[in-house]
């Protein structure tokens, strides 16, 4: 991680979960990162609590395009380059495509595929611009994006088809960077059941999301922040693609 001190890194979807922990591990090995968020005050509070001083909050709407735009712009207007983007936001609703609406179905595709698409377009711009040819994109996708689960009366399937689209998306990208003989490196990190207030966020019933945690096996926090730092740290000749993880115990 040395190569990356003093860096600066972007972390969407950054105010609680995965990417609240993702911005603790990065401040932690010396860059300076951007959490973005709508929920800024809780970047805010972590930053005073966990004493991040190289933790910039920066209210975000990823479901905007206006607001996607207007991050960038200060991204590059404070610190004059971007060398990680790690595109970490989404949601999903609990509802089957039977069941589900049109609304959304459109707000995931907002966040989970066309948010993701646009930081990672202007990413990869910026780090050109600025003669960034070793900069690192990241997407933090699912075990949904290899498989389409059909357990829970089919809850999570439109969920799981924009996890599948930021799979063709990593494809894609990779090979456009390729065909334009850019070093950037673009790859995804695939994680199974993990404890997060993912499930929470869905269902608003802690105590049965406690009872799952509590029977099954899951991913934590640091597996994560692991996943991505052996990502991070890989030498300049080696490009890693994807990583699936999953609980011990989980089948696909």
């Amino acid at each position: 991680m040395e190569r990356w001190q003093n860096r600066v890194a972007l972390v969407t979807g950054a105010s609680a979960g995965v990417g609240a922990g993702l911005v603790q591990f990065l401040c932690q090995n010396g860059l300076k990162v951007v959490g973005c968020a709508r929920r800024v005050e809780k970047m805010e509070a972590m930053k005073t609590e966990k004493g991040l001083e190289n933790l910039f909050p920066y209210k975000c709407d990823l479901g905007q395009e206006t607001d996607i735009m207007e991050m960038f712009k200060w991204i590059e207007e404070k610190f004059g380059q971007l060398d990680i983007c790690i595109c970490n936001a989404g949601f999903g609703d609990g509802v089957s495509l039977l069941d589900g609406n049109y609304s959304d179905w459109r707000r995931m595709m907002d966040v989970n595929v066309l948010s993701l698409n646009l930081c990672t377009q202007q990413s990869i711009k910026m780090m050109r611009k600025h003669g960034i040819n070793d900069g690192q994109v990241l997407f933090i996708n699912s075990d949904s994006g290899y498989t389409m689960s059909h357990h829970d009366e089919g809850k999570y399937h439109f969920y799981s088809t924009t996890k599948f689209a930021v799979t063709a998306l990593l494809q894609g990208w990779r090979s456009e960077l390729k065909d334009i003989g850019s070093n950037i490196r673009i790859g995804q990190l695939s994680p199974g059941f993990i404890k997060t207030d993912f499930f929470l966020a869905m269902t608003g019933d802690q105590k049965a999301v406690d009872q799952v945690y509590a029977e099954n096996d899951h991913l934590t926090i640091d597996n994560i922040n692991e996943s991505i730092k052996f990502m991070l740290s890989a030498p300049p000749n080696v490009q890693i693609h994807d990583i699936l993880i999953t609980p011990t115990e989980q089948r696909l």
